[in-house]
């Protein structure tokens, strides 16, 4: 009795050894087949992101290189340098909302008791800027001209502005 009861525990120990074994091999193909789709979407959708920033990028003087050589005048002494150049534009825009009727460059008089001021800038290329502005209430966007002076100070020119309707 004690053999059989012997061989039977040894049995036993040696299925549940065999079933074991065959879980855990099978659960590690599973984690690793489920971490190869999860990085494969991953991969994808980063590529996907990266498309669509390129694609809303298109138009901006960063990535816009006949703009950026529109700057180059080919003599080191008049040449501006694009990266400091965007960064140099929307302070000086941002500057203009300390002004008390409101920014100048927003294309619209004071409405109510609150000025326009813009929130928003993204210079498109060598000459046009975008510019989201509001007054807390009212929300609008408008289309710049601007130019860089010899004394590489900026002029403004407003092209277009519209308010949205309030909701």
């Amino acid at each position: 009795m004690k053999r059989s009861l012997v061989l039977y525990l040894f049995i036993l120990a040696i299925l549940t050894n065999v079933f074991t074994y065959m879980f855990y091999s099978k659960e590690v193909a599973f984690e690793q087949n489920r971490y190869k789709k999860t990085t494969t979407k991953l991969k994808d959708s980063l590529n996907s992101v990266t498309t669509k920033l390129n694609e809303a990028n298109y138009f901006s003087l960063e990535k816009n290189q006949n703009a950026q050589n529109y700057f180059d005048s080919g003599s080191s002494d008049k040449t501006i340098q694009f990266d400091k150049l965007i960064p140099a534009v929307t302070e000086k825009l941002f500057d203009l909302n300390t002004d008390p009727k409101g920014n100048p460059y927003v294309g619209q008089d004071q409405i109510g008791v609150n000025k326009f001021i813009i929130n928003k800038v993204k210079v498109l290329n060598h000459r046009w800027i975008i510019a989201d502005f509001s007054d807390g209430d009212i929300w609008g966007e408008v289309l710049l001209k601007y130019f860089v002076n010899d004394d590489e100070s900026f002029s403004f020119e407003v092209n277009q502005s519209l308010l949205y309707q309030k909701h």
